[in-house]
């Protein structure tokens, strides 16, 4: 059955009626103009903000951490206690970043997008798991966290998130909407 042949011819003319008069649409071709979105510009600073944080870290800088025992730090100015509730497993990472099978400049680009992933998804505990191997990653990532304004403390991680082989670290998170429930 045909659409045209569903109404009779007096709802036909009632529709007419109610509607009134009817002009037809003239279509012209307009050719719209390149945007740039605001997605386009948003992409832009994100990736100029991800290359500003790794340049944060420097391989020249030795920081004087702890060498026996697990390595640890706490910022100057804040709680000394956070480590010590780190080290116990009170904190459980929002993220975690493997560092396996990375070299030192892959890893730290990683590191840097990771923090900054940090500060846009709120996350305040984050685990980076660098391994062992032969201890470059595992000696490079603590020197590069103490570096970076907002690591407030990192300890080694309990044996449920990596052990030797992994750090939790707490971030301070810039957005004034963030919690500071610690």
């Amino acid at each position: 059955m045909k659409f045209k042949d569903a109404l009779s011819s007096q709802e036909k003319q009632l529709f007419k009626d109610a509607i009134g008069k009817v002009k037809p649409i003239v279509q012209d071709t307009v050719l719209a103009s390149k945007k740039i979105t605001k997605k386009k510009v948003l992409l832009g600073k994100d990736k100029a903000a991800k290359q500003n944080a790794s340049f944060y870290f420097s391989d020249e800088f030795e920081p004087n951490l702890n060498q026996q025992g697990p390595v640890k730090y706490v910022r100057e100015g804040t709680d000394s206690f956070l480590a010590k509730r780190l080290r116990r497993g009170e904190y459980a990472p929002d993220l975690i970043l493997d560092l396996h099978g990375l070299d030192q400049q892959q890893a730290k680009l990683e590191l840097a997008a990771l923090l900054f992933a940090c500060q846009k998804e709120h996350a305040h505990c984050i685990c980076i798991i660098h391994g062992l191997g032969s201890r470059i990653l595992k000696n490079k990532v603590p020197h590069w966290l103490v570096q970076h304004p907002d690591i407030m403390a990192f300890h080694q991680a309990p044996l449920e998130w990596g052990g030797n082989g992994a750090i939790l670290a707490l971030v301070e998170l810039k957005d004034k909407f963030a919690s500071n429930n610690f």
